[in-house]
């Protein structure tokens, strides 16, 4: 068996230690086996680019952040536009899988990642998908691989800024990655102990989070510590779909959300507010313990899957157990924060102000 594995859309803690467990899988499981890895993503496999990847190329990828093979956003909807040559990047990647000489392809990405990947098995190539991003948002998983890294990593940041938010008495905004979905704020900002906490799926008003922000201070805390995800809307936006909330941002004179709401709180309440953004920090670093494991099983059980001929689906977590979907049931589809849920609630419960 050939096979192929690329990593496609923006990188994450773990894609390393799933390439891992595939190649480890593969090598120990599958008689005449042959791996290559891709780069770039989809462009390397646009391209027919590959390169062979041997037993030895495997050690030493558990604990290393990144991936080893690149990668690039592809989108989705530039797959079946025809080129300059009338040939489009699906019917490319067709043709290049089958130069290739692969019987199985896999690739580790996010919703758009899956999208194409559906796509390619529509057109005869043998593939199976792993769950990866930060923003835990894929389809028919509990929990996406780099996701716990990620909330590790923006809850230890602001951890640190509300030591110097407490040192002078400010409210300070923490915006964190997760445009459609808010479960990588969610998770962090209860893990830090967010008094606000701002969501794409639950729209806010000011003067609910106005009112918080004054609350906690005449309670007598010291600060206020409010994580925005970066997707998330006024109240009064909610309506509106993203180009238009976008012209309406601009027209008011900033880039997002996060910013806008910082000053509006200050002038409102008097306070001394700031407002930060995590970035790319985020997606950086070794992964956690638990994405090892995490990754470590998702790896094994694709191996799995290929060795036993199963392939248009891929792999998801469902409680203690890893099983898999099949892609077109998941391709384009995203799992949001549901603004009813237990967890949701039992924060409430406990005082955090989600602005509604």
């Amino acid at each position: 068996m050939k096979i192929g594995i690329l990593t496609s859309g923006g990188d994450c803690a773990g894609l390393n230690a799933v390439m891992r467990a595939i190649g480890f899988y593969a090598y120990k499981n599958i008689k005449n086996c042959e791996i290559v890895g891709i780069p770039d993503g989809y462009g390397g496999l646009i391209r027919g680019e590959s390169a062979p990847m041997g037993p030895e190329d495997f050690e030493g990828l558990l604990n290393l952040g990144g991936t080893v093979l690149g990668t690039r956003r592809t989108p989705f909807k530039t797959m079946t536009v025809p080129e300059e040559n009338g040939e489009t990047r699906l019917e490319k990647m067709r043709t290049n899988y089958k130069k290739m000489g692969l019987d199985c392809l896999f690739t580790l990405g996010g919703a758009g990642t899956h999208r194409t990947a559906a796509l390619l098995c529509a057109e005869g190539c043998n593939v199976i998908g792993l769950p990866k991003t930060i923003d835990n948002d894929i389809y028919g998983t509990d929990v996406t691989f780099g996701f716990h890294t990620a909330v590790d990593v923006a809850t230890e940041a602001i951890d640190r800024v509300r030591t110097t938010a407490a040192s002078h008495g400010r409210t300070i905004l923490v915006e964190v990655m997760g445009n459609k979905a808010g479960w990588l704020t969610l998770y962090a900002g209860i893990a830090a102990g967010a008094e606000v906490i701002l969501l794409p799926e639950i729209p806010f008003r000011i003067d609910k989070i106005c009112e918080a922000v004054r609350k906690n201070y005449e309670d007598g805390k010291p600060c206020n510590i409010i994580a925005v995800g970066e997707g998330a809307v006024l109240e009064s936006e909610a309506r509106f779909k993203k180009k238009e909330r976008v012209f309406v941002r601009t027209e008011r004179g900033e880039t997002t959300v996060t910013q806008h709401l910082a000053e509006v709180i200050g002038e409102q309440t008097g306070f001394e507010t700031r407002s930060m953004a995590l970035g790319y920090i985020q997606r950086g670093g070794n992964p956690s313990a638990y994405d090892r494991v995490l990754s470590s099983r998702l790896g094994s059980y694709a191996g799995r899957l290929a060795a036993q001929g199963q392939f248009g689906v891929t792999v998801a977590v469902a409680g203690q157990e890893i099983t898999f979907n099949a892609l077109p049931d998941v391709a384009g589809k995203y799992k949001f924060v549901d603004p009813s849920s237990d967890i949701v609630r039992q924060a409430e419960d406990i005082g955090v102000c989600f602005g509604r």
